[in-house]
């Protein structure tokens, strides 16, 4: 009985003591229940994008809608079976079509249009609701009339010049490329940079680490020379956000975005039009085909000279090239120049691709001084590998009522 008795004191107390490290390591580890908000805080894995904001920041419903491919095919993420599901365009409204937008980040003046594709699913589909949530009024689904899916334009972006008739090193008509800016502090021009929206620009950080006061910088579009700031309304900056993981010494994060003051008017004139951003699952590959934009100097009867930093007349020209992926984080992209070299002044501008009919925006110009050979090409910061930082600061001034 003694035996017995110790033994099972013994048991008891080992049982205790697993109970109490399965506690700690319970109570220590508070998203073993659920998923991280970020901010220390916890959620049930349910609560992840169902409509509901709970975590303090929002980060559980911050990614929940994409769009997808050349085609924009509209996705949600699905919690019940941890994946990203299309979305059946039965039942499917503008209005809804309108509330997935601003959950993307956009504002609701930009909304374009949403489309049909049939389209095959291994994993199933998610039917709407009455409700407009484009989260809370899902169902998921096996099937769907026609296999006809959701596709959504949030704004009318993408088009420009025909590539058949763009080369390298030539100056640039009017409206060629309607997202082209140029970012001027003083009066001279500073950065290049991309419209994404009639709020946003792209561009890159180290353009704006040195004068990050909104004030001090004016926004042109739709101009190809110096004359066009005379006859096109100069355009005020509102915020400036640069990349948190900016670093100027190795320029990774080298990415900003601009915010206007007011939007710009894309609807009244064909020379302003915004770059398509790459969707999740764009099928870009090594060695595609892209075109460059600058401002350049005009000399000796129309050859491209490249500007000095003292030069302020400046002509947009552009150039066709060659683009391979550098490194195999795919944080930036390299491009192969072949006599064609990036200025200082140059920076921010815009590396685009046309696929699909569609003009793509896929780096933002951060190294290209002194890139004058196969060996020394210029870099881009790899717009996809951003996507998700850019839509967040769009979602977050979006939210507060700024872009309406």
């Amino acid at each position: 009985c003694v035996k017995f008795t110790v033994a099972a004191v013994i048991s008891l107390l080992l049982l205790l003591l697993l109970a109490g490290i399965l506690l700690a390591y319970y109570f220590s580890s508070p998203c073993v229940h659920g998923m991280q908000c970020g901010d220390g805080g916890c959620v049930w894995e349910s609560q992840w994008c169902d409509g509901v904001t709970d975590c303090p920041a929002g980060q559980d419903e911050a990614n929940c809608v994409r769009l997808h491919g050349s085609t924009f095919l509209l996705q949600i993420y699905s919690t019940q079976s941890r994946n990203w599901r299309t979305v059946c365009s039965h039942g499917w409204t503008e209005r809804q079509g309108r509330a997935s937008c601003q959950n993307i980040g956009y504002s609701r003046g930009t909304y374009f249009k949403s489309g049909q594709q049939k389209t095959d699913s291994d994993d199933g589909f998610l039917l709407v609701k009455s409700d407009f949530n484009p989260e809370a009024s899902i169902l998921q689904h096996n099937t769907c009339p026609n296999n006809s899916a959701v596709t959504l334009r949030c704004t009318d972006c993408g088009s420009g010049v025909n590539s058949s008739r763009a080369s390298g090193g030539q100056l640039a008509s009017v409206g060629a490329w309607p997202w082209q800016v140029s970012m001027q502090v003083v009066g001279s021009h500073h950065c290049g940079g991309a419209i994404i929206s009639p709020y946003w620009i792209v561009t890159a950080a180290h353009c704006v680490a040195r004068a990050s006061s909104p004030g001090d910088w004016v926004v042109y579009a739709g101009i190809v020379d110096p004359l066009g700031t005379l006859f096109n309304p100069a355009y005020s900056v509102s915020r400036i956000i640069a990349h948190e993981g900016y670093n100027s010494l190795t320029r990774r994060n080298d990415i900003a975005l601009m915010r206007l003051s007011k939007p710009l008017d894309i609807t009244a004139s064909s020379n302003i039009g915004p770059v398509c951003l790459p969707n999740v699952g764009l099928n870009i590959t090594d060695h595609q085909k892209g075109w460059i934009t600058q401002f350049g100097e005009i000399v000796n009867g129309g050859e491209t000279k490249y500007p000095k930093l003292n030069i302020k007349i400046r002509y947009l020209v552009f150039t066709c090239l060659k683009i391979k992926a550098l490194v195999s984080t795919a944080v930036c992209l390299c491009v192969s120049t072949t006599g064609w070299h990036s200025n200082s002044n140059d920076s921010g501008g815009p590396l685009v691709s046309l696929k699909d009919g569609v003009w793509w925006l896929l780096g933002d110009n951060i190294w290209g001084e002194h890139c004058t050979g196969q060996k020394r090409p210029g870099v881009y910061g790899n717009v996809t590998y951003f996507l998700d930082w850019i839509h967040h600061q769009m979602r977050v001034k979006t939210k507060e009522g700024l872009d309406l």
